[in-house]
């Protein structure tokens, strides 16, 4: 059944009257704080049918309604209006990504504290996820006579290091020798395309330093394998006290539980349950949530792209009584900075 005109803007007053005070809406509000053209007697008519379809509740008896999981989808696919957003705040997320575009992964932790910051949401950020990464640049760096550490450059600039020890003293000539030796072979490689003929040629002209190149290759693969091992970056948890909709301690509890397990994020983050489609946001509400302990929360995700690519995923979640255009607004402007900015620096 479609609703009419006149249900679809009761049904709009309720939960911007929800979204604001989180206390179940009667008529006689809607009566006096919307100017909709009809009696409370009317308003009240409409939002039992609109009870009866599915789109609001009753949480006890001779209280007002609430909207339900399915008012809320009907809300953010047909409703809902966009604010303007301050813009000034995420000029402040462009600071943050020219200023460490070559730190990928404080860049995202520092993304997400301000997004939080910014939305008063937890955020959660996935570190790019780049299959079949390949080596940008390798160094061994001495640290004393008989250890080094090997630093390994890879896609989007993530750098890892490793700790090596060797049972002969090395020179830092040497070392020199030896990373240069690295990236003229292995730079703009695959692990797949790192091979036993490549490997043994390698051996040879290391000469008597050969020994080093099992520990530098493993230290090198566990570097590339750790990219494709998708981290989440999360900030603003705290922000689930800030709602009564977690006032319960129990509720609160099993909540950041949840948000303290990285399958869980992951699967929060990769969720698409939503068919809205528009600036690529996703959203999914409350039981549409894969994960069980996201049941009473809302998710708002997007993706971002480097090289064309998308390799990773924002998120904001709340109550489901959270403020969705806002959350989408922030994203999708958030999003195309990003996207600009990593795409320009990825080409240069």
């Amino acid at each position: 059944m479609d609703l009419d005109e006149r249900k679809l803007k009761i049904l709009h007053a309720i939960i911007c009257d929800y979204l604001e005070t989180a206390e179940p809406v009667g008529s006689r509000t809607i009566s006096k704080k919307y100017n909709l053209g009809v009696s409370s007697a009317t308003i009240r008519n409409d939002m039992s049918d609109l009870e009866e379809l599915g789109f609001l509740m009753q949480p006890y008896t001779s209280a007002g309604r609430i909207p339900s999981d399915k008012g809320y989808r009907l809300y953010v696919e047909q409703l809902m209006e966009y604010p303007m957003i301050d813009m000034q705040q995420l000029e402040l997320v462009q600071e943050i990504i020219v200023e460490k575009i070559d730190k990928m992964e404080s860049m995202l932790q520092d993304i997400s504290k301000l997004l939080s910051m910014i939305t008063n949401y937890p955020t959660l950020i996935s570190s790019p996820q780049i299959h079949k990464t390949k080596l940008k640049h390798m160094q061994l760096i001495p640290l004393d006579e008989y250890s080094m550490i090997l630093i390994t450059v890879m896609d989007g600039n993530i750098v890892r290091n490793h700790i090596l020890n060797s049972t002969m003293p090395i020179k830092s000539e040497t070392l020199i020798k030896l990373s240069t030796m690295l990236n003229q072979r292995l730079q703009g490689l695959t692990l797949e395309e790192i091979n036993l003929p490549l490997i043994q040629n390698l051996k040879q002209q290391m000469g008597i330093h050969g020994i080093l190149l099992n520990d530098v290759l493993d230290a090198i693969a566990n570097s590339i394998e750790s990219v494709d091992e998708q981290d989440v970056y999360m900030s603003g948890a705290i922000h689930i006290l800030d709602f009564p909709e977690f006032h319960d301690v129990f509720k609160a509890k099993n909540l950041f539980h949840a948000l303290e397990e990285k399958d869980i994020l992951i699967t929060i983050l990769s969720q698409n349950s939503s068919k809205q489609k528009d600036n690529n946001i996703q959203i999914t509400i409350g039981q549409e949530n894969i994960a069980k302990e996201m049941k009473d929360c809302s998710v708002v995700t997007t993706s971002y792209k480097m090289g064309g690519q998308k390799v990773g995923t924002i998120g904001i979640l709340g109550p489901t009584r959270m403020d969705y255009a806002r959350v989408v607004s922030t994203l999708s402007h958030l999003v195309k900075y990003m996207d600009h900015i990593l795409r320009n620096f990825m080409d240069g």
